[in-house]
């Protein structure tokens, strides 16, 4: 027995303690939760769960863009046509067109989006003294609705752009011209006065165009400048000018809607505007403001009204000239990317028609969507 044992108190003997082992347990809990990440990411679908992710299709590639093309796009959250939660699309206003509503994704038929019926619907039809003139159906459905072009599901970020070309049936030359050298989806305004308009229509919409009429409305200097005479004058209402707007609406059918032809003096006047435009509306049509005019009062009358509508931007050929032609065009496309949609008129001129077909044909590969004017119904309104 050692020495310290022997003088040690009684009952004080030689104290032993117990080594805990760290480095095991250490060891043991580096394990545990070693195992536990890796059965976590191969069980659980989404290991990073509650991370902010986004996934981007890029399903294909366009190419002729430019960076400056690329960086003045914009993304316009109110364009029409986003989906409901069940995965139906539907319009979001209700002055535009109203379509059948589509799966979201599916595509419209080639030949359904180029053809269009030719033949007037009974249901928006009516027979007036002159003849078929436009109207609502019992159901509600308008010639708006029935006579409109669906245009195919595009990216919802496309600037979009329209076209309309007027005069179409006063020139046999001109007029043919638009028809075989312009897109389906410019949209064409007949002339009352021109010949043959049945012709032209039906020609016209079986290659899928959709189609405005012109309305002859009093200018300033009329009578020296006189539209003709069915003209819609200021001074006139009632039976009398009922009876021209109607002989008007008579001169063909398959429309969508109106443009007015001349009018810096009716479009500036608030009463004819609405005498006019309530008809319009109660017809079931849009109307199209040319654009000629600072002083017109037809976008507050038209909101008023209820009436569909829409407003040239830029007029291509005031200056019939090609450079000044594609002058407008640069011009328009810079509105439509800044904008989101903007709309262009014309006339049937053969260096109109050849600059449109140029400017045309590369659209897409510019990121550009051309649309028929009824697309540009519930556009934002514009200052």
């Amino acid at each position: 027995m050692a020495g310290n044992d022997l003088t040690a108190p009684l009952g004080m003997g030689k104290r032993k303690f117990f080594r805990m082992p760290f480095g095991l347990i250490g060891m043991g809990i580096m394990t545990v939760m070693l195992m536990t990440g890796l059965v976590w990411i191969g069980v659980v679908e989404d290991p990073l769960g509650g991370e902010p992710t986004a996934l981007v299709p890029l399903e294909r590639t366009v190419e002729g863009l430019s960076s400056r093309d690329i960086a003045v796009v914009e993304l316009n959250a109110d364009i029409p046509g986003d989906s409901k939660p069940d995965g139906v699309q539907a319009r979001v206003n209700t002055l535009g067109p109203r379509f059948e509503e589509a799966p979201v994704g599916a595509e419209l038929n080639v030949a359904s989006r180029r053809e269009l019926s030719a033949l007037p619907d009974d249901r928006v039809t009516e027979r007036a003294d002159h003849g078929l003139v436009p109207k609502v159906g019992i159901d509600g459905i308008r010639p708006l609705d029935l006579y409109a072009k669906q245009i195919a599901a595009e990216p919802a970020s496309a600037p979009r752009i329209a076209i309309i070309i007027g005069g179409i049936g006063l020139s046999e030359a001109g007029s043919r011209n638009a028809l075989e050298n312009l897109p389906p989806d410019v949209t064409f305004a007949l002339a009352p006065y021109g010949d043959r308009l049945d012709r032209w229509m039906r020609q016209a919409r079986t290659s899928g165009h959709e189609l405005l009429l012109q309305l002859p409305l009093e200018p300033f200097d009329y009578p020296d400048n006189d539209p003709g005479p069915h003209t819609l004058l200021v001074s006139l209402r009632g039976p009398e000018f009922m009876d021209r707007l109607y002989w008007l609406l008579s001169r063909f059918t398959n429309y969508v809607g109106v443009i007015n032809h001349h009018g810096t003096r009716f479009t500036a006047t608030e009463p004819s505007m609405q005498y006019l435009l309530e008809e319009i509306t109660r017809r079931g049509l849009m109307f199209v403001d040319d654009g000629s005019s600072s002083r017109t009062v037809a976008p507050a009358v038209a909101n008023a009204a209820q009436t569909p509508f829409s407003r040239v931007d830029i007029v291509l050929d005031a200056i019939p000239k090609a450079d000044e032609i594609n002058a407008r065009l640069l011009q328009l496309e810079g509105l439509a990317r800044s904008r989101g949609t903007a709309v262009a008129a014309g006339t049937a001129l053969p260096v109109t028609i050849k600059a449109l077909q140029e400017w045309s044909r590369d659209l897409e590969q510019r990121g550009l969507m051309l649309v028929p004017i009824s697309a540009t119904v519930d556009r934002a309104p514009q200052g």
